[in-house]
């Protein structure tokens, strides 16, 4: 019988024989607070499905994962569950037109943020269950046809214990009921037509805040639509339930003012829960989110704003996701390339967060380029040939490149005829599956344009254009002819249709400032704008203003020392944010050395104004340091960064974000005696920054690099969490412990992470960080040949998200040189066979350590130019 990866074409060929009519499902969630349970821990979970067979007669399977069924029932006949179920498929045979299925089963509770995660709180004991399942792991929860287009009502029924509150997609129909043998019954009301992995149940003692939305409709019915956030009950006192509710209710007059279709599902609750994988996901009437949102100190305006954006992420695929659903994986593209880019723009236009374009370009985008410059990358609509490949393509391209491109396109296609589209993809599609052309049919109808050559460009060819100015100028320095160089990688040879903006800018006295600007389409190898003849020559020329398209920037020559010299008198803080950006593209290309972005950073960061921005710098910047400069310049780089964060530190307005944002890159830089040693002041008390409020969150900041260097041990590490001894203090204290620079304490965290499986997904991440440290390059040497012989055996023996964490986390890319890359290339070589999905990690990695030692020669270089 097939195994637990679903491939497409089994897929398919069940969509054409199966149509799912209804679910009803019930779990008993009682033993989840049982004392002393054997592992695993299980739950009884019942489903009946209702549905038909296009070819009476015919065979197909059932989806489920759990470690027992005690019976099967298809059309009244029993089933052996023992010749039936093989662990992850039910058999069915000889099927009837209309067909009924129960199928009673144990399903674990999982501690891997996958199917229903059990967590108990270390702070008072108690347990809180939620499920998460895309893209599909809803048969580790109940028996299902575990693929998007079969499409169902689900009614589900959730036995609890007592004091519980229990939430699913549908409202509770009434009140609990006592149940037989302890705890209560709750029923919920029929669900609309969804797919299995956005149905969802959250359980336990969770704190819960109500509010409500209102909505006069154009037909002049009220929507009201009932609103609950909910987190758990100790961080309760930090829960800003009221600016959650806010950007909610902006979020959901945006969406009902552009996309002309009621909220279709009711109540809109939002939970924030412990040990999640993700940021978020768009389960439809209950959104789950990472509780990292919920801030238990102080953070800058930029994690307010990012908190926004996945709010309004997760809304917009009420509609791009759950009302219209893509067929298969290959258009994921179809969901998050669209909430990606209207979580963008109602941001921007519905909330205080007006500068969030700026974020967009430097962040969002960031991750895109990246994505589109690897070994694997992809188009937009992807193929997706099972699983496994589904699971590795919530990537930078179909979400960030996606939604880069849907910006490109509003551009090409008009904002009112893109959103026109989205309004008649809503209604004729409305609780059914598409695919790629499905959409593109109504933008062609709206638009009045041919699609398709525009979808071939940018949707189905992979890869990122770099766009250069090419600039003739006459004795006098005005420019006779102006030209855009397109260029692509000879992998990714295509070149693509660019509608950009092209900013001239100069002095001012100390301002950096635009003078003209002229918008044009690029297409083809060079590109005359000939609008620019004529003009005077400026200090700077950005060929992708305002960030209209999707592209990597160079500068000429002259444009480049302009920013060596006066990067910081730039006033237009986008206009800033893609010359930072670029410079990064050149660093990480190899063509700029990385002590030059370094210089860059120290004399310009402190100047810039935008939080997110400056904390972008920032991971930039470190990433320069520890992956990118020269090794035998990496001790004195460090230095002058850590010496340079602590002068900005001083420097910054006391209080501000700007000096929250310093205070966490100088404890990232900090190695010096004299670094150590303020560091512990500040957590004894002993040292003060003025204005800088040392919370506990940053007190767990500067403990790790105090463990790392030696300055802490297990008694400093364990007296911290005494102080904080909650689920996020248990996190802090797992990774610094694994920081320290022991043998021993390296070879138990290997142990726990690759050789045991009983930490929780949360504590898995956070023993990874903390053993893969910069610092301790040779005491982390030895684990390289491990690594590659231990990888097959943990992406066969664990579950796809902790095979994920470990390939991806313990790589040794630390190591920074030709016998790690040598080693990688090895396994490559020797492991054709192994899961195509696990050669997509190893190979991803092995191209960025390549793209390391690229750069590495490239500010090694620099020393003879010096």
């Amino acid at each position: 019988m097939p195994g637990e990866n679903l491939t497409r074409d089994e897929a398919r060929e069940r969509a054409g024989l199966l149509t799912a009519h209804g679910y009803e499902v019930a779990l008993d969630l009682r033993s989840a607070t049982a004392p002393d349970a054997p592992e695993p821990r299980t739950f009884r979970s019942v489903t009946t499905i209702r549905f038909g067979c296009a070819r009476p007669g015919a065979s197909s399977f059932a989806d489920l994962l759990a470690p027992s069924v005690t019976s099967v029932v298809l059309n009244g006949r029993e089933l052996d569950p023992a010749a039936v179920f093989d662990g992850t498929r039910i058999a069915l045979e000889d099927l009837r037109e209309e067909n009924v299925l129960t199928v009673d089963a144990q399903c674990a509770y999982s501690r891997t943020g996958e199917g229903m995660h059990r967590f108990a709180d270390p702070e008072d004991g108690e347990v809180y269950l939620y499920t998460q399942y895309e893209p599909a792991d809803a048969r580790r929860v109940f028996a299902t046809f575990e693929q998007p287009d079969l499409k169902a009502p689900f009614i589900f029924t959730v036995t609890a214990p007592e004091g519980w509150t229990v939430l699913n997609n549908g409202a509770a129909d009434g009140e609990p009921v006592p149940a037989e043998g302890g705890g209560a019954v709750w029923r919920f009301l029929p669900t609309k037509s969804i797919s299995t992995y956005i149905t969802a149940v959250v359980a336990g003692p969770y704190h819960m805040v109500r509010d409500t939305y209102r909505r006069t409709l154009d037909d002049g019915s009220e929507l009201v639509i009932p609103l609950g956030a909910l987190c758990r009950k100790g961080l309760a006192r930090h829960f800003d339930a009221d600016d959650i509710f806010t950007v909610t209710k902006q979020g959901l007059d945006f969406f009902h003012e552009h996309f002309g279709y009621p909220y279709p599902f009711g109540k809109y609750d939002q939970a924030f829960v412990p040990e999640y994988n993700l940021g978020a996901m768009e389960n439809p009437g209950l959104v789950t989110f990472r509780e990292e949102y919920v801030f238990r100190g102080k953070v800058t305006q930029a994690s307010y704003e990012s908190r926004a954006n996945v709010i309004l992420h997760e809304m917009a695929h009420m509609w791009f996701g759950d009302l219209v659903t893509m067929e298969w994986w290959d258009d994921l593209w179809l969901k998050e390339s669209f909430a990606d880019f209207m979580g963008a723009l109602s941001l921007v236009e519905a909330t205080r967060f007006e500068n969030g374009w700026i974020t967009f370009a430097n962040r969002r985008k960031a991750w895109a380029y990246r994505a589109d410059q690897l070994p694997s990358t992809h188009p937009v609509t992807a193929d997706i040939r099972d699983l496994q490949d589904a699971k590795l393509n919530f990537d930078g391209i179909t979400y960030a490149k996606g939604a880069s491109v849907l910006k490109q396109l509003v551009a090409y296609a008009g904002r009112d005829a893109f959103l026109e589209g989205a309004r008649r993809y809503f209604q004729r599609h409305a609780y059914g599956n598409t695919r790629l052309e499905h959409l593109l049919s109504v933008l062609e109808e709206t638009s009045g344009r041919d699609m398709a050559e525009w979808s071939r460009a940018w949707l189905q060819t992979a890869g990122v254009n770099t766009l250069t100015p090419d600039v003739v100028q006459d004795a006098d320095g005005r420019i006779t002819e102006f030209a855009v160089l397109q260029e692509a990688a000879p992998s990714h040879p295509e070149l693509r249709p660019h509608r950009v903006a092209i900013g001239l800018y100069r002095r001012e006295g100390d301002a950096l400032v635009r003078f003209h600007r002229v918008e044009t389409d690029v297409a083809g190898p060079r590109t005359v704008v000939t609008e620019l003849a004529g003009a005077a020559r400026p200090d700077l020329i950005l060929v992708n203003d305002d960030d209209l398209t999707y592209c990597k920037t160079r500068f000429d020559a002259h444009s480049l020392g302009t920013l060596r010299a006066r990067l910081g008198d730039i006033t237009d803080p986008l206009a800033r944010a893609l010359c930072w950006s670029a410079l990064w593209g050149l660093t990480r290309d190899g063509l700029m050395p990385a002590r030059d972005f370094l210089d860059l950073v120290l004399r310009f960061a402190g100047r810039e104004s935008d939080i997110g921005v400056l904390q972008m710098l920032h991971a930039w910047a470190h990433s320069a340091l520890v992956h990118y400069t020269a090794p035998d310049r990496r001790e004195q780089s460090g230095r002058a960064l850590a010496e340079g964060a602590l002068g900005e530190l001083r420097l910054a307005e006391p209080g501000s974000g700007h000096q929250l944002a310093w205070a966490r890159f100088f404890a990232l830089t900090a190695g010096s005696a004299a670094d150590l040693q303020l560091l512990q002041g500040l957590l004894a008390g002993t040292a003060k920054i003025d204005g800088l409020e040392v919370d506990q969150e940053l007190r767990w900041a500067f403990l790790e690099p105090l463990a790392a260097h030696g300055a802490a041990g297990a008694a400093e590490i364990n007296a911290e969490l005494a102080r904080d001894d909650t689920a996020s203090g248990k996190r802090h204290q797992t990774r610094c412990l694994a920081a320290r620079p022991s043998g021993e304490v390296k070879e138990r965290a290997w142990a726990d992470v690759v050789e045991s499986d009983t930490l929780s997904n949360a504590l898995v991440e956070a023993t990874i960080a903390g053993f893969d440290q910069p610092g301790q390059r040779e005491l982390l040497a030895p684990y390289v040949p491990r690594y590659f012989a231990m990888i097959e055996q943990v992406w066969e023996k664990r579950s796809i998200e902790i095979a994920m964490s470990v390939v991806r986390g313990l790589f040794p890319m630390l190591q920074g040189n030709q016998e790690a890359l040598d080693a990688a290339q090895t396994w490559l070589d020797e492991h054709r066979q192994a899961p195509p999905a696990l050669r997509r990690l190893v190979l991803e990695a092995h191209a960025d350590l390549a793209r390391a030692l690229r750069a590495q020669d490239c500010d090694r270089a620099a020393d003879y130019a010096d």
